[in-house]
């Protein structure tokens, strides 16, 4: 059947990914291309992230393209998913380091980077998650692990701690509680290094790191430090936060870090009683920083993923159908979009087909 087989990738390197606008065969994402003696083809598409926002869009496309083909009477696709690393790597092991920020405290940057990890591992993919807002950190209590402490591996490395399918930092598991931390630039700067460098995270495809609001010390130590793939900018839709978010990007584009996206939390607000819309903060306004940078998602208020959040527990995983969880997953999936295709950017033209 190897004429089959043939007739069969031909047919797949009509169909293109439509995020990265090349086919897949030529991307290297057929692992699997056969027709049995029913008449049946069996396809395998390794999706450059399991995270995928247009997964569907490609199994419809492969079907269409492999159905033309003369002799077969069905199609069988499958998934598979291989996170390909920028032609730098961030850090032994780690793909792809993602920097969450913003202009501003009280954007709920921490809450959005939570639940892009989460999501992100719900989804399949390997993701850590370093809380590097060193003064005021919260991730620790967003993942249900306020209490844990941070122990050490037989090299003498940090062990990060886990959580809901994520591997996690935070200054919260390394100090006592409630005690404020008086530290000058020098020792945030190594307090930085050994988040990132001296700590066992493993084999991940996602470093989430939540930064300090605005633009300081922590944010330079960490572009200094590590090989960063983009930042995501957290804002809300109004005018005094776009313009700290917008210094937040000008902070990003001086230290040569691109900007993945903007997402706009607290977009709006859905009544519960009668599903009337208000947008309290003036909804929209990121969208003018996505004249430049893509708009990853506007997030809606909502009251669980505020309670979920108290409780320990990403509002994605505890409620995962309501508004805001949905454009929190939309908001995970499209950033890994663009991740893939600033990685496709960064390798050679030609990748071999598995």
């Amino acid at each position: 059947m190897a004429h089959m087989r043939e007739a069969v990738m031909a047919a797949l390197s009509t169909v293109n990914d439509p995020e990265l606008h090349r086919d897949l065969v030529s991307l290297g994402m057929i692992e699997r291309a056969e027709v049995d003696a029913a008449g049946v083809a069996h396809v395998k598409v390794n999706l450059t992230t399991p995270a995928c926002p247009l997964k569907g869009q490609i199994e419809s496309d492969v079907r269409e393209a492999v159905q033309r083909v003369p002799g077969v009477q069905d199609v069988a696709v499958t998934f598979g998913a291989v996170v390909r690393a920028p032609a730098q790597s961030a850090l032994p092991g780690v793909k792809h380091v993602v920097l969450v920020g913003s202009g501003k405290g009280g954007v709920g940057k921490s809450s959005v980077a939570v639940n892009i990890a989460a999501s992100l591992a719900r989804d399949g993919a390997r993701v850590g998650l370093l809380d590097a807002d060193v003064y005021g950190p919260s991730v620790a209590h967003m993942m249900g692990q306020g209490a844990a402490k941070v122990t050490a591996t037989a090299d003498r490395k940090m062990q990060p701690l886990g959580a809901h399918g994520v591997t996690f930092l935070s200054m919260a598991n390394l100090s006592p509680a409630g005690q404020a931390l008086v530290w000058r630039g020098p020792m945030l700067h190594s307090a930085i290094q050994q988040f990132v460098k001296d700590a066992a995270w493993g084999e991940l495809d996602y470093l989430i790191v939540d930064l300090p609001p605005g633009t300081g010390d922590v944010q330079l130590s960490l572009t200094q430090t590590v090989q960063v793939t983009g930042a995501v900018i957290v804002t809300t839709p109004q005018d005094v936060a776009l313009i700290d978010a917008a210094r937040a990007i000008d902070m990003f584009r001086k230290a040569s870090v691109p900007v993945l996206g903007v997402v706009e939390n607290m977009s709006y607000f859905v009544a519960p009683d009668t599903g009337v819309t208000y947008d309290l903060f003036g909804r929209g306004g990121s969208r003018r920083l996505g004249e430049q940078f893509p708009l990853l998602g506007e997030v809606p208020i909502d009251i669980d993923l505020r309670s979920d959040a108290d409780r320990g527990l990403p509002g994605v995983l505890a409620h995962p159908d309501s508004a805001a969880s949905l454009a929190l997953a939309h908001v995970a999936r499209t950033l890994a979009g663009q991740i893939s295709v600033r990685s496709l950017a960064s390798l050679p033209d030609q990748l071999t087909v598995v």
